[in-house]
């Protein structure tokens, strides 16, 4: 059974390794391969903006990289009020790389999640 609160807790913890000090916008993911195992991911910014990497896909592509290709669950929390909403590139990405996992979106201290997938998160996302 998914432990979503411990899931939300993880990307919570993430946040901290954010490197953020262009926009202070401090995001945490982790991601849960059908396995148990557990990528966490935060956003590393770049004073090139474009090469900035989001937690999101972070968490993904550690997942990926070492041969985990069944996520299940993915976790992401941000220092905001409400349940953050991951960008668009992170939305595309979350489709291709973890199209049948549970999104949890939480704020900064998991008082209010969202529970969502993957496609309702980019109903007509870009598939070749």
């Amino acid at each position: 059974m998914l432990d979503e609160k411990r899931l939300v807790e993880k990307a919570i913890k993430a946040m901290e390794n954010a490197y953020a000090p262009y926009s202070g916008f401090r995001v945490g993911a982790c991601a849960l391969a059908s396995d148990g195992s557990e990528f966490t991911g935060s956003n590393i910014e770049n004073a090139s903006y474009g090469l900035t990497v989001c937690a999101e896909r972070v968490a993904l592509f550690k997942a990926y990289s070492e041969g985990k290709r069944n996520i299940v669950a993915l976790a992401v929390a941000a220092g905001v009020d409400e349940p953050v909403s991951p960008c668009g590139a992170c939305r595309q990405v979350i489709l291709e790389l973890a199209p049948e996992a549970i999104v949890l979106l939480s704020n900064r201290d998991g008082s209010k999640v969202m529970r969502t997938s993957p496609k309702e998160l980019l109903p007509y996302g870009f598939k070749l």
